[in-house]
């Protein structure tokens, strides 16, 4: 049996497998943001995999973008996301909440009342709409660029989120730093136009990641904290710039020195965006001294041949956990995989959620 289906470690994680199951937004949350009972069973029937990274979920209502998307800032979200930690945990798996501030990627209308849509700087996302429930796709509007002190109060609005997991029995947080998100949208030159300490150079764009990455740290221990990366991507309206491999490594290096646990670094080719440069991963894997996930396109060949060539420790699956729950079982007995149906992945109910079945011969 190939090394990917044996137990590891994560930090101080004891993991049953190598297989990761990606982030993936599936827009099933409550009126009140929090987490359902069609939630929990969604990740318990998915708990073959050594580590789940949970959907995208909101540190606050600013943070709110998408449509049903959860957050983890009230008792009431804490407490739906205790049940679905404690299915996970009950099969054997690991499981850490992904924090994921949409900044400009959102819509008033899928925001919380009193939410505000805040951005580095005032850069609004054209050229692509936003799906809400009530009047169907709309427009990005412009964000409001955030001041000084609106950046440091969403910093410790990260904390509290992180806090918030710990609480209901996640056994890390994961940054999302990718996706044209809030932390990228300070990475990139194209969409932080700040001159404060928060911009201007990339030591400045990167600023935002490594001090929330550095504050959740600092409150749940540095073993619990990984950040998810996307050079090279094109998603919600990322562009390439100069500086993009020096903004990666700088970053990978000061993500070395705050010690935490990974970096999940996924490249979206496969999905149409510009491969990240194979030297830029390799650079990425050798900086950075924790553990190193990968994502985006893999099969089982693929996954196998990235460990044996040491430029992996982990291999993250995402569309295939969709449709496949039992997916690390089908792999190990070479049993077809099933492909989504993409037209329920966002709906509201079961459908496309719950009801893929395990294989039965």
């Amino acid at each position: 049996m190939h090394a990917i289906f044996l137990p590891t470690e994560l930090g101080d994680l004891k993991l049953q497998n190598r297989f990761v199951m990606s982030p993936m937004t599936r827009c099933r949350a409550d009126a009140e943001h929090a987490p359902t009972e069609l939630v929990a069973e969604y990740y318990e029937q998915r708990a073959s995999a050594g580590l789940i990274v949970s959907e995208g979920i909101a540190p606050s209502p600013n943070g709110k973008g998408y449509a049903r998307i959860p957050g983890l800032w009230s008792d009431a979200q804490v407490a739906g996301f205790s049940e679905v930690t404690g299915r996970v945990h009950a099969r054997g798996a690991k499981i850490f909440a992904q924090l994921m501030h949409t900044g400009r990627v959102s819509h008033p209308l899928n925001m919380p009342a009193g939410a505000e849509l805040l951005a580095p700087s005032a850069v609004a996302l054209t050229g692509a709409k936003m799906w809400t429930d009530q009047q169907q796709m709309q427009d990005y509007p412009t964000p409001r660029a955030m001041t000084l002190a609106e950046v440091e109060h969403t910093i410790e609005e990260h904390v509290v989120a992180a806090k918030n997991a710990i609480r209901a029995g996640f056994d890390g947080v994961e940054l999302h730093g990718a996706n044209g998100y809030l932390t990228e949208q300070f990475l990139s030159p194209h969409t932080n136009l700040r001159s404060d300490r928060f911009g201007g150079s990339v030591q400045g764009r990167a600023r935002f990641a490594l001090e929330v990455v550095g504050a959740m740290a600092s409150a749940i221990g540095k073993q619990r904290v990984g950040i998810r990366l996307s050079p090279y991507g094109v998603a919600s309206g990322m562009a390439a710039y100069p500086e993009i491999d020096e903004t990666y490594v700088h970053l990978a290096d000061e993500l070395s020195k705050l010690g935490i646990v990974y970096v999940h670094v996924v490249d979206h080719s496969a999905q149409g965006a510009p491969p990240i440069p194979a030297a830029l991963k390799a650079t990425l894997r050798a900086r950075f001294g924790g553990k190193y996930i990968a994502a985006g396109g893999f099969d089982l060949a693929l996954a196998e041949s990235a460990i044996d060539a040491g430029s992996t420790d982990l291999v993250a699956f995402g569309r295939p956990f969709l449709s496949n729950p039992d997916l690390v079982d089908r792999f190990a007995k070479g049993h077809p995989l099933v492909s989504p149906d993409m037209s329920t992945a966002f709906s509201a109910g079961p459908k496309g959620y719950v009801d893929y079945p395990a294989f039965t011969a």
